[in-house]
Parts: C-alpha cells; sequence; structure tokens
C-alpha cells in the first residue's frame, strides 16, 4: 500500500513537472513572438515617420511653383498634422479601435499625396523642378517600403496569433493574458474592381 502511495505521488510530480516545462516553453514563445511582431510594428511606425519627414520638403517645393492647385496642398498639409497628431505606440497592436484609427490617418495621408502627384503630370514647371523630381522618387521609395513593412508586420502578427489559439497554448495564453495582435487590412472596397472612363 505504502509502494502504491509512493507510485502515485511521482506520478503526479512527473505530470506537474511536465506541465511546469510545458507551460514555461509555452510561456517564453509567446512572450518571444509578441516581441517580434511588436519590433515588426516599431518598423511600420518607422517607414510612416520616414514619410510624413519628407512632406515638409515636398510642401515647400511646390509653393514656390505659383500656379499650383493649393487645395491640394491644402489638403496635404492637413492629412500630415492628422498624422502627426496621433500618438501610436505599440498598444494599438491589441487595440483594435486604435489601429482604425492609425490606418485611417495613413490612408488620407496617401490618398493626399496621391492626387499630388496626379496634378503634379500637369505642371511642366514643378515636372521640370529637380528638387521635386527627387522627393517624388523618395516619397514613391516610402510607399514601397510601408507596403514591405506592413507585410512583414502582418506575417508577424500571423505566427504570434496562431501560437497562441493552438492547444494547449491557448490555456497559458488565457492564464497569462496573451491577446490577439491586430492586422493591418486593406482600405474598404480594394477588392472591387476599379472602373475606368475614357
Amino acid at each position: 500500500m505504502q509502494r502504491t502511495f509512493w507510485v502515485i505521488v511521482a506520478v503526479i510530480a512527473m505530470a506537474v513537472f511536465f506541465v511546469g516545462r510545458n507551460a514555461q516553453s509555452s510561456y517564453n514563445q509567446m512572450i518571444e513572438l509578441q516581441e517580434a511582431a511588436v519590433a515588426q510594428w516599431g518598423q511600420v511606425r518607422n517607414v510612416y515617420q520616414r514619410r510624413a519627414d519628407l512632406i515638409p520638403n515636398v510642401v515647400s517645393t511646390v509653393q514656390g511653383v505659383a500656379e499650383f492647385e493649393q487645395k491640394t496642398l491644402q489638403g496635404i498639409i492637413e492629412a500630415r498634422a492628422k498624422v502627426s497628431q496621433l500618438t501610436i505606440d505599440t498598444e494599438v497592436v491589441a487595440n483594435p479601435q486604435l489601429m482604425e484609427e492609425f490606418i485611417t490617418a495613413q490612408r488620407d495621408l496617401s490618398q493626399s499625396l496621391g492626387r499630388l502627384l496626379v496634378i503634379y503630370e500637369q505642371y511642366p514647371t514643378l515636372r521640370a523642378n529637380q528638387s521635386f523630381e527627387a522627393l517624388v522618387v523618395e516619397l514613391e521609395g516610402s510607399e514601397n517600403r510601408i507596403s514591405v513593412e506592413r507585410r512583414r508586420y502582418n506575417e508577424k502578427a500571423r505566427e504570434y496569433n496562431t501560437y497562441i489559439r493552438r492547444f494547449p497554448n491557448m490555456l497559458y495564453a488565457q492564464v497569462f493574458g496573451f491577446e490577439a495582435i491586430e492586422y493591418f487590412k486593406g482600405d474598404p472596397g480594394i477588392e472591387e474592381q476599379p472602373k475606368v472612363e475614357f
């Protein structure tokens, strides 16, 4: 009888040890994946900041061309101001409302810059300005970087979200308070085919 007791104690101790080691391993992995996603979020913010930093140079260069449309220029200035007013930190990755605010502000700025580039084609004086031409190249490079970094962020968020949803990790995630991370989403209506009119 005493031997049976010690066997049961040994089995329980081994089970507790196994669950504890498993929980520790899962917790550490969740931390690693979460930190990787948060670090990638920082890189997304970095490339958005790079674009925002270029805009004052674009505005001052464009203002030198007197005939340029002031409405478009004012739209860019206002969109950049809205973006710079947002104090978005790493908490945005777990907050759908903050993520939506960030995406909306950045989308508005992208649309304003897009209008600038369309109008730019109509102004030979502006096209001939080498400083503006260089800034356009920088802005296009920034847009490419933004696209790449957002994709990388979504990959890191997917890895983390998948890990915390697997069994038994989902149990540990609930116990330790790990929550899913928000993804970057495309603009509304992006899946619809654009209408082309001539």
